[in-house]
């Protein structure tokens, strides 16, 4: 089967806008954080600022999957609205669940939807990057075989998202920390630079001191990714501090000039519960 109506799926870690979803249509399913008051869905009730407040006054919440009926319903929308393939693109199954169980759920629409789910191996910006390139490439035209086949897997393998931490305290204590290596980096204003690794799990690949170097680093780190590369996109996050995130922004377009794309990311709330604020990100997705 050859799908021609083709809908974009993804999670809320993806960490795209209200007004991109809006715009470009695309599905999203919530993960859910369960608090000391509740169950709430990640970017619908509850956001990043909510779970900063939560951390700072000594609660740790807890992350869990999307709940099936949510998933469910979400296909059964997509089928209502006359689509007949779905391209899913999940967080990584390095962190989370999520992508098997939409892979399981997938499997339940029979013949009425093609779905193909993929492993983004990545969070966050790079999660969000590829999703909307896809939108892009949807919106040019590109047929199932050749997104499904060919750019989608190129995508996720030549994108190279970069976050700062300022603490590994909740990676620690949300039992996250992958292959990052835990320092007594506090006292020394120590901030690890991680990244996804190959199997998606989380890993530091640098370690500076202060806020400046981070930036700094953040860039180089991308500019090195990018290589000889012309066609390139980028993207900027940050968890907490936006003008830091503008700061990153300047730096790496100065650096990087001629990218195709340059997209912005708020962290939500899932991601904000292992990592806290005062998180930067960047990230390069090539193109060539």
């Amino acid at each position: 089967m050859n799908p021609k109506k083709i809908a974009l799926l993804t999670d809320s870690c993806a960490d795209l806008s209200p007004q991109v979803i809006r715009e470009k249509h695309i599905f999203v399913v919530p993960l859910r954080i369960l608090c000391q008051d509740g169950e709430y869905r990640d970017g619908v009730d509850i956001r990043g600022a909510d779970i900063y407040a939560r951390l700072r006054a000594g609660e740790l919440p807890q992350t869990s999957l999307p709940a099936a009926e949510d998933v469910g319903c979400v296909f059964q929308q997509i089928i209502a609205e006359g689509y007949d393939g779905v391209v899913a693109i999940m967080l990584s199954s390095g962190l989370s669940g999520t992508y098997n169980l939409v892979r399981l759920l997938a499997e339940e629409c029979g013949e009425k939807l093609t779905v193909r789910v993929f492993d983004s191996l990545s969070g966050s910006l790079g999660q969000g990057m590829t999703v909307l390139q896809a939108a892009e490439d949807l919106e040019n035209g590109m047929g199932w075989e050749e997104l499904t086949e060919r750019r989608i897997p190129k995508l996720i393998e030549n994108t190279f998202p970069f976050f700062s931490v300022d603490t590994l305290e909740y990676l620690m204590k949300g039992g996250r920390i992958g292959k990052v290596t835990a320092t007594a980096g506090t006292l020394l204003q120590i901030k690890p630079i991680i990244t996804f690794a190959g199997d998606g799990q989380l890993q530091s690949v640098a370690k500076v001191r202060g806020r400046l170097q981070v930036m700094d680093k953040l860039i180089s780190m991308t500019v090195r990714s990018c290589g000889g590369h012309r066609q390139y996109n980028l993207a900027v996050a940050n968890g907490g501090v936006p003008e830091e995130m503008k700061t990153v922004k300047e730096k790496l377009t100065a650096a990087l000039p001629d990218y195709s794309h340059l997209w912005e990311g708020e962290i939500d709330g899932t991601l904000s519960v292992y990592i806290g604020d005062g998180v930067l990100g960047a990230a390069v997705q090539l193109l060539d």
